[in-house]
Parts: C-alpha cells; sequence; structure tokens
C-alpha cells in the first residue's frame, strides 16, 4: 500500500510540565508495523560492570542554544531546533519532512551544557524509512555525545544510562529528573519497543542519559 493512503497517526510526545517533572509518552507515524530496534520491550540496559565513566564538568556558562548533535558511535550527526508544545499540549517534534533532525523542547527544560536536564526529542523513523534516531538503543554508557552551541561553544556529554522504558510503566522522576543535582546531564528521547498497529503506537521509550564532561 502506498504510503500517501496509509491512516496518518503522528509523533505525539506528551510531555507535560508538573513543577520540575516532565511526564512523558509518545504515539508514533510506524513504518507499516516494523519493530523499532530494541533490546526488548522493557529492556534496561544500565550501566555495564566494568565501565568507568569521567568525572562530571560544572555546567557551562551562559544559555547558548543548541545547534547540533553527534554522536559518533552512532554515526548520528543532526542539526537541532527548538520546538514547543502543539495545541493538545505535546512537545511537537521536527515535522517529518525533516527526519534527520532533532527538537530541543526549549520552553520546558535548561540548554545543553546548563544545570539540568536538557531534554531533545528524534523520530525512530517514518512511514518509509528510518529517521534520526533509528539507532539510539544501542548508545552504550562511556559514548560521547556533541552538542554544539550558538555560542560557539561544544558541551562534550558522556553516556550514563540507556533504557527502554514501557509506556505503562513510565516514572517521570526516574526519567526525567536530575541524577545529581546541579549537574548539566541531557535526556535523548525516542520511540521504542514494538509498533502496535491497532493503537498505532509504539510499545514504550527510549531514553538514554548523559552528563557534561567536557567543553570545547
Amino acid at each position: 500500500m502506498a504510503a500517501s493512503s496509509r491512516p496518518v497517526t503522528g509523533v505525539a510526545w506528551a510531555v507535560l510540565l508538573l513543577g520540575l517533572w516532565l511526564w512523558g509518552q509518545d504515539t508514533v507515524h510506524g513504518p507499516g508495523g516494523s519493530s523499532a530496534p530494541t533490546h526488548g520491550d522493557i529492556a534496561a540496559v544500565g550501566r555495564p560492570l566494568g565501565v568507568d565513566l569521567p568525572p562530571s564538568r560544572a555546567p557551562l556558562s551562559g544559555a547558548a542554544e543548541p545547534r547540533r548533535l553527534q554522536i559518533p558511535a552512532l554515526g548520528i550527526d543532526a542539526p537541532v531546533v527548538p520546538r514547543g508544545l502543539d495545541a493538545t499540549g505535546a512537545v511537537d517534534p521536527p515535522p517529518y519532512e525533516l527526519p534527520h533532525t532533532v527538537g530541543w523542547y526549549g520552553p520546558g527544560t535548561t540548554t545543553p551544557g546548563a544545570a539540568g536536564p536538557a531534554l531533545l526529542v528524534g523520530h525512530v523513523d517514518t512511514e518509509t524509512r528510518p529517521a534520526v534516531f533509528y539507532g539510539l538503543s544501542a548508545a552504550r554508557p562511556g559514548e560521547t555525545v556533541r552538542v554544539t552551541r550558538t555560542d560557539g561553544s561544544v558541551a562534550v556529554f558522556t553516556v550514563d544510562d540507556v533504557r527502554v522504558v514501557p509506556r505503562d510503566a513510565f516514572d517521570p522522576r526516574a526519567v526525567y529528573g536530575p541524577r545529581d543535582p546541579g549537574r548539566a546531564e541531557l535526556r535523548l528521547i525516542t520511540c521504542g519497543g514494538t509498533f502496535d498497529r491497532t493503537t498505532a503506537t509504539y510499545t514504550a521509550n527510549v531514553v538514554v542519559s548523559a552528563y557534561l564532561t567536557a567543553a570545547e
């Protein structure tokens, strides 16, 4: 069946602000019902034993916005655009015409490199092909995430946790809350688990957490 004749389902990042906490849930445009890459619907990769992680760096000064995201180990190199909420109160991801663009939830989270968790979202796929965060679940603790900012600085983060969180067991404090108060952190989020044709949704969220370890 041609893509144009498929039902329109769309990505809805239902991220609602509640004090300092965010509640997340997503509904996704699936590629004909294929599964997003995952390590099991409720896998929690976490931090493997024996992985030495570097110390955190003090947050960067200023509130420069993100302009580019790079995860060299995954081959991700994508522009970042600020996104707000749509009419339903969900975080509005980049349009499907820009499947390889990452969205930064600027109105609700800090700038990457500043103290606190910054939220970056991206599509896992479109109806016809993989999108920017298709391989996100393959991230591993110790890998590098680079965020180029509008002031010319590059905030360098180290991944410390990778989880596939089922939608029906989503804990906003565990996912979006700071792991270490005062530290600059990232949350990279896309869809995971399997695609449910009945509800036109994925069953989980892939959540990659990282913290600031250097600046260039």
